[in-house]
């Protein structure tokens, strides 16, 4: 299997959109719009294609930007500079195939190049235990827990 990395681009929204809901509650839920939006936002967001049909994506975001999102803000409070990674999906059929490892060592080569750290964050409730190992496994550390009430996330960063 020949796993293809390109940028994403804006005619692909309904595509992305289609992949993060398979994804959901753990993804966000999104509209079209704001897929649009956050590919507006992005300094880093990749497909991978498998035989030229996307299979995963992931929309990474630099600091600072309009996106008003209170895990992205809490990372901006505290961090000069960082890569965010604002959404990582995998299509339900191609999960279990690296393909999530193979689109996170892409951003991961991408921060290394800009000597920033990576930062993300994974649901505690509703819980994503799955996210939680795939997080792990690939070296973050938690850093934080941000409580939203009905929601919690646990705050992570990445730094070779």
């Amino acid at each position: 299997m020949q796993i293809e990395i390109r940028p994403l681009t804006h005619p692909e929204c309904k595509i992305i959109w289609s992949i993060n809901e398979e994804g959901l509650p753990g993804t966000g839920k999104v509209s079209e719009e704001e897929i649009n939006s956050l590919l507006d936002f992005s300094s880093y967001s990749i497909g991978a294609y498998i035989e030229e049909k996307m299979v995963g994506f992931v929309i990474c975001l630099p600091p600072n930007t309009e996106y008003g999102s209170l895990n992205y803000a809490w990372f901006n409070q505290r961090y000069d500079n960082f890569l965010y990674v604002d959404r990582i999906a995998v299509s339900v059929e191609n999960q279990n195939q690296n393909i999530g490892s193979v689109l996170y060592e892409h951003v991961k080569k991408q921060a290394q190049e800009m000597d920033i750290p990576v930062t993300a964050e994974v649901n505690i409730h509703p819980p994503n235990p799955g996210s939680m190992r795939f997080h792990d496994r690939h070296g973050f550390v938690q850093v934080g827990v941000l409580d939203h009430g009905e929601k919690s996330v646990a705050l992570f960063v990445y730094q070779e």
